[in-house]
C-alpha cells in the first residue's frame, strides 16, 4: 500500500511539473491533487472495513447459540454430579435436543428454589430439575411439552408403622424440599391437619431427616426417591401409600422466549421419534417412559 501511494504521488508530481504557471500555482495544484487522492484512498479503506465487519458478523452469526440451563444437582436421577461431571436424565435430554436443534448448553447448578427466579432475572435461558408443570409456575414461566410423567409419593422409615397419610399423628413432623411440589403438598397438609412441616434445600438432608427419626415422613417425586432408595439403602427408607398426585415435568423458559420454547418442543419430539429419548430414560431408570 505504501509503495502504491508513493508511485501515485510521483505521477502527480510529474504532471504538475508540466503545467504552465508559477511555483505557487504548481504547489497549489499539487496539494489539491494530493488531498483528492487521500480522500479517495480513505473512502476505499472505509469500504474495506465495512466489508470486513460484515464478513465477521456473518461468521459470528454462523456460530451455534449457547443456552444457560439451570439445574439442581441434588436431584438424581434427573441431575447429579459424579466425578466432577453433571449427569442425569435432564442433562442427557437437553444435550440431545441441543444437538438436534443446533445449540450448545452451559449447565449451571443451583438450589431448585432459585431456578425460576434466575430464569426471570435473565441469568438462565432454560430451567430444568425435573420441574413439575403447575398452574402456579405457569403464571411466571412458559413450559415445554412434558418430557416425563411422574407422581408424588410419601416416604417413611422402613421400621415405622406408617403405611399411609392416615397413620400420621397430630404431633408428627413432615418434611419436603423447598420450592418443589412436595414442599407445597407438605405445607398444605400441615396447615390442614396441624402437623409441623420442615423444608430443606437438598434431597440428602431431607432423607437424613427421616432416617434419623426427626420427621415421620417426607414427600418427593417417585423417580427421585426410587432412585435414592436404590442408591442409598443405608437410609432405610420406603415408599408407602398411593400416589398423591399426577405430575408432568417440563422445561421452563421466560414467557418472551418463544423461539427457545419452539426449539425445545421440536427437539424433544425428534428425540422421541428417533428412539434416543427412550434410551436415555432406560439408561438412568432401567425402564422406558410411556
Amino acid at each position: 500500500m505504501i509503495d502504491l501511494i508513493k508511485s501515485k504521488l510521483k505521477i502527480f508530481y510529474t504532471l504538475t511539473k508540466n503545467i504552465r504557471g508559477g511555483k505557487e500555482m504548481k504547489r497549489c495544484l499539487y496539494l489539491i491533487i494530493c488531498v483528492i487522492f487521500l480522500f479517495v484512498l480513505s473512502a476505499c479503506g472505509s469500504g474495506n472495513n465495512e466489508t470486513n465487519a460484515n464478513e465477521e458478523s456473518d461468521t459470528n452469526n454462523g456460530d451455534p447459540e449457547n443456552y444457560k440451563v439451570g439445574i439442581d444437582v441434588t436431584f438424581p436421577p434427573f441431575e447429579y454430579e459424579e466425578d466432577g461431571e453433571y449427569k442425569g436424565i435432564d442433562i442427557d435430554i437437553i444435550e440431545a435436543i441441543g444437538e438436534e436443534e443446533g445449540f450448545e448448553v452451559e449447565i449451571l447448578p443451583m438450589e431448585f428454589k432459585n431456578i425460576i427466579p434466575s430464569l426471570l432475572s435473565g441469568e438462565l435461558d432454560i430451567g430444568m430439575g425435573g420441574m413439575s408443570i403447575t398452574d402456579e409456575r405457569k403464571e411466571k414461566v412458559d413450559f415445554s411439552d412434558p418430557y416425563y410423567d411422574s407422581y408424588l409419593t410419601m416416604v417413611v422409615d422402613e421400621d415405622s408403622n406408617i403405611e399411609s397419610i392416615d397413620d400420621l399423628e397430630d404431633d408428627d413432623v413432615i418434611s419436603a424440599k423447598k420450592g418443589t411440589t412436595g414442599g407445597e403438598f407438605a405445607e398444605d397438609l400441615a396447615e390442614e391437619k396441624g402437623y409441623e412441616s420442615r423444608l430443606f434445600d437438598s434431597s440428602p438432608d431431607m432423607f437424613q431427616e427421616v432416617a434419623n427419626g426427626n420427621s415421620a415422613a417426607f414427600f418427593e417425586d417417585e423417580p427421585v426417591i426410587a432412585y435414592g432408595i436404590k442408591q442409598n439403602p443405608e437410609y432405610g427408607l420406603e415408599i408407602v401409600g398411593e400416589p398423591l398426585n399426577d405430575t408432568k415435568a417440563g422445561m421452563a423458559v421466560k414467557p418472551e422466549d418463544s423461539d427457545v420454547l419452539e426449539k425445545l418442543n421440536s427437539g424433544l419430539e425428534e428425540i422421541k421419534d428417533n428412539g434416543e429419548y427412550d434410551e436415555i430414560v432406560e439408561e438412568h431408570l432401567g425402564e422406558e417412559e410411556d
